[in-house]
């Protein structure tokens, strides 16, 4: 037996309830802990930027989804499955039919939505939400160029990253800065 990681599909909302009931369940052995070994319900940072001010906050990334790492058995499985079936507002496991044994996730995919949570270390990234488009005037708050204003000429979401032109000595000159450096004029 090898320690793998399922995704149980829930009801959208119901995710941290069904987390509480199933560590509660481990709690009370009613699920051998031995068996369900963490819970996880994948949530990533956002910031937000609104009248200058950061405001982080907490998202749920992939929504009606919780993480289970488990050490299934092979002939065993179905008294712990069935137990996690019942909890109210579960609808099952991602993949496969409630008769059938759960099938896991790859490593890599393991490995990419824990890293996207935060849960081990990686490149962790802290997505900024942005309301920036082409044409839109900004002014540019923090680092070298603080306190010059320009025009934006492109946005990468993909990089938090802009790319503003602004007048240094008369002339016009793209600067990159990121999304948390500019504020909207």
């Amino acid at each position: 037996m090898a320690k793998n990681w399922y995704i149980l599909h829930t009801y959208t909302g119901y995710e941290q309830k069904i987390e509480k009931t199933i560590r509660l369940l481990l709690e009370s052995k009613d699920i051998d802990p031995a068996v369900v070994t963490d819970v996880k319900v994948p949530v990533e940072e956002i910031i937000e930027l609104k009248d200058g001010k950061q405001h982080s906050r907490k998202n749920k990334f992939l929504p009606g989804y919780i993480m289970l790492e488990m050490d299934l058995p092979e002939l065993d499985w179905k008294k712990t499955c069935t137990a996690i079936r019942r909890i109210q507002g579960v609808t099952g496991f991602v993949g496969t039919n409630p008769s059938d044994r759960p099938r896991p996730i790859s490593a890599d995919e393991a490995k990419n939505l824990l890293q996207k949570s935060g849960a081990i270390k990686g490149e962790k990234t802290v997505r900024v939400k942005q309301s920036y488009a082409v044409g839109d005037k900004v002014k540019i708050i923090d680092g070298p160029f603080a306190s010059f204003s320009g025009d934006i000429d492109e946005v990468n979401t993909e990089k938090d990253r802009l790319r503003v032109t602004v007048q240094i000595f008369g002339r016009a000159t793209p600067v990159e800065v990121s999304l948390m450096q500019v504020e909207k004029i």
